[in-house]
C-alpha cells in the first residue's frame, strides 16, 4: 500500500476532502489519522485534540461541514465562502478565524495571498483551504519531527496564526532587499529598465496592505475576546503577534515610500536626460537656423544673384558662414548656453 510522502497517510485511506488529519497528544507530538477514524472521533483522554486540514473545493465538502460542525448556517457559509476578508468571531464555545497567508506556490505572486478558514473548539480544530498553503504543513512537520509542536487547540490556532505572520515578514524582507538592489543599480541603469519593476513593488505593497490591515483588526478582536479554552500564554502570544504584524505594516509603508522616492528619482533623471537632449537639439537648430537662412537666400533662382559668375564666390560664402557660426558660439558662451 502506497504512502503519501507529505503526510505519511496510506493512499488507500485518503479521502478527497482530507488533506491530512492528526490527533495532538497534548505533549507536543501527534499521530496521523485516516478519514474513517475521524467520523465519530472522541478524545481518548482530555488532552487530545483532533486537527483536520480539509480541501473545501473537494466534492461533498459543504455537505460534510454542515453535518459535522456545530455551527449556524451563517457561520458555515463564512467557512466555505470565497469572500475571504480576514476576520475573527466567536460562536458560543467555537472560534472562527478567516486569515490570509503569503502565496509561495510556484508560478504565483506572493501578494496573491491565500485564505485559510479555521473552526476551533476545545478538542477539535478544522482548517480549510482552497489552494495549497505552506503554513499548516510546517506546523504538522513540527509536531511530527520535533515533538515540540502545539499541545492544545489554543496552541494550534496561535501556532497557525504566528506562522502566517512570520511568513509575511520573509516576503517583506525579500521585497526590501530588492528595493535596496534597485537603488544601488539606479545610477548605472536606464530609468526605463527599472520603472516597471518599481511599479510592481508598489502594487505588491498595496496588495499586502489590502489584506494585512483587516488581519490586524481580526487578531486584535481575538485578543479582546478569546474563548475560555485559550490559555493566558496563548493570549500573550496573540499580543506579541499583533506587535509584529504592526511592525510589518509599518515596514510596508516604508517600502512603499522608498519605492515611491526611487520612482520619483528615476522619473526626474529621465526628465532631466530628456531636457538635456532637447537642449542639445535646440542649440543645433539655433546654429543652423541663420546658416539655413543665408544658404536658402543664396539659392533662390532669380536674376541678379551676386557671385554667379565668380569662381571665388563659393569660398567667400563659406567664410561668411564660418564667421556667423563663430559669432553664434561667442553669443552662446556669453549667454551661458554652452
Amino acid at each position: 500500500m502506497k504512502s503519501d510522502s507529505r503526510t505519511g497517510v496510506e493512499a488507500a485511506d485518503r479521502h478527497p476532502l482530507l488533506v491530512f488529519g492528526c490527533v495532538l497528544d497534548g505533549a507536543g507530538g501527534c499521530r496521523l489519522v485516516a478519514w474513517d477514524d475521524v467520523q465519530d472521533w472522541q478524545p481518548a483522554h482530555p488532552e487530545e485534540v483532533l486537527w483536520l486540514h480539509l480541501d473545501r473545493t473537494a466534492e461533498g465538502a459543504a455537505e460534510w461541514i454542515h453535518r459535522a460542525l456545530p455551527a449556524s448556517e451563517a457561520t458555515i457559509d463564512v467557512l466555505i465562502s470565497n469572500e475571504t476578508r480576514p476576520r475573527v468571531f466567536r460562536e458560543e464555545d467555537g472560534l472562527v478565524c478567516i486569515l490570509r497567508g503569503v502565496n509561495f506556490n510556484p508560478g504565483d505572486e506572493p501578494e496573491d495571498m491565500i485564505a485559510m478558514q479555521v473552526w476551533a473548539e476545545k478538542s477539535r480544530v478544522v482548517t480549510l483551504r482552497r489552494r495549497r498553503l505552506q503554513t499548516p504543513r510546517d506546523v504538522l512537520a513540527r509536531l511530527q519531527e520535533t515533538g515540540n509542536g502545539p499541545k492544545t487547540a489554543g496552541d494550534l490556532v496561535i501556532s497557525l496564526t504566528k506562522e502566517l505572520v512570520d511568513k509575511i515578514n520573509s516576503a517583506i524582507v525579500d521585497m526590501n532587499e530588492r528595493i535596496d538592489e534597485l537603488e544601488a543599480d539606479a545610477a548605472d541603469a536606464r530609468p526605463d529598465d527599472l520603472l516597471d519593476e518599481i511599479g510592481g513593488i508598489r502594487r505588491t505593497c498595496l496588495a499586502f496592505k489590502r489584506y494585512l490591515s483587516p488581519q490586524y483588526d481580526a487578531l486584535a478582536q481575538l485578543q479582546r475576546d478569546p474563548p475560555d479554552w485559550m490559555s493566558h500564554g496563548n493570549r500573550n502570544t496573540i499580543r506579541e503577534t499583533l506587535d509584529r504584524l504592526s511592525r510589518y505594516l509599518e515596514d510596508l509603508d516604508v517600502s512603499k515610500e522608498s519605492a515611491l522616492v526611487l520612482q520619483d528619482d528615476l522619473n526626474n533623471r529621465a526628465a532631466t536626460q530628456m531636457n538635456r537632449t532637447m537642449f542639445v537639439f535646440s542649440i543645433i537648430a539655433a546654429i543652423f537656423l541663420p546658416l539655413g537662412f543665408v544658404t536658402g537666400l543664396l539659392g533662390i533662382n532669380v536674376g541678379g544673384m551676386p557671385g554667379v559668375d565668380s569662381g571665388a564666390a563659393f569660398w567667400i560664402t563659406v567664410v561668411i558662414l564660418a564667421v556667423i557660426v563663430g559669432i553664434e558660439f561667442m553669443l552662446f558662451r556669453l549667454m551661458k548656453w554652452l
